[in-house]
């Protein structure tokens, strides 16, 4: 007769078998935001490319608000037990999410950093700690969207809930900010 530890249905996995993946997704992780840092504040843009792609910070926007929406969606299909349709939307959300980092890195390898200028004082102070809190907090959301992710496409149902409980409203005051921080740029510039 099988018992619950030699039962692969009731214990599919060690535990351990989670922590190479997950010390590699740390690693990927790290590599990908101090790659990020640097492009952004240490590499110089090309001059040649300043009037070149202007459509990709909008671009940048526009897949924040979409991945947005699609956590949105994806949340609501989890509370309500449609489980297909929730992978579904947060698949979705990851490549808009995905797409979005493609994006990103395009256009600050052309244009490198947009500094927001300080005509207005009031406005700028409310402005820093959204984009503060908006680039701090995404450099914490990568590891745990990929995590999350993990453990989800490992089968790993019960620690994939815990996480996600986390992961869901980081994600999306990311995503939202992202939208924010962007649409404060364009009314500073006008």
């Amino acid at each position: 007769m099988p018992t619950a530890t030699t039962n692969p249905k009731l214990n599919p996995r060690p535990k351990s078998s989670a922590v190479v993946p997950v010390v590699a997704i740390i690693g990927v992780s790290i590599v990908a935001v101090l790659f990020l840092f640097w492009l952004i504040y240490v590499h110089p843009a090309p001059d040649a490319a300043a009037q070149h792609y202007t459509f990709l910070p909008n671009l940048n926007a526009l897949l924040n608000g979409l991945a947005a929406i699609a956590l949105l969606v994806g949340f609501y299909f989890i509370r309500t037990h449609r489980v297909a349709a929730h992978r579904a939307s947060m698949m979705t959300a990851f490549v808009f999410s995905s797409l979005f980092l493609i994006s990103y890195i395009a256009n600050h390898a052309l244009h490198g950093d947009t500094l927001y200028p300080v005509h207005n004082r009031v406005y700028y102070d409310a402005y820093l700690p959204i984009l503060i809190s908006h680039i701090v907090l995404s450099t914490v959301a990568l590891p745990i969207v990929l995590i999350t992710f993990y453990l989800s496409l490992s089968r790993r149902f019960a620690a994939h809930r815990r996480l996600a409980r986390y992961t869901f409203p980081l994600w999306l005051y990311v995503s939202v900010t992202g939208v924010v921080v962007r649409v404060m740029l364009v009314a500073a510039f006008r």
